[in-house]
């Protein structure tokens, strides 16, 4: 009989601290939830930045009157010659 006083005795305990571990999981899980939602809404915003950007660069080499390869050898060449009128040191 003794023992079942004891496990009687410590029952409201362990109610009230399930309860609480309950409640606190629950607030994790919200917060996990809330953090996970602005992360995605956050990579959304940045996809739709990049999409706009991939269509730009698309207008640009589709456009017959921009001619890409004479832009990138004039790069090119503005490089050489920067690195050829640096002084080595």
């Amino acid at each position: 009989m003794g023992d079942m006083a004891w496990i009687i005795g410590f029952a409201p305990f362990a109610i009230g601290g399930l309860a609480i571990w309950t409640k606190h999981q629950s607030k994790m899980a919200e917060l996990q939830s809330n953090a996970a939602a602005e992360k995605a809404a956050q990579y959304a915003v940045d996809h739709a930045k990049l999409e706009e950007r991939v269509r730009v660069l698309e207008r640009i080499v589709t456009d017959k009157g921009y001619d890409v390869s004479l832009q990138i050898e004039a790069l090119r060449d503005s490089k050489q010659a920067e690195r050829r009128d640096q002084p080595e040191g």
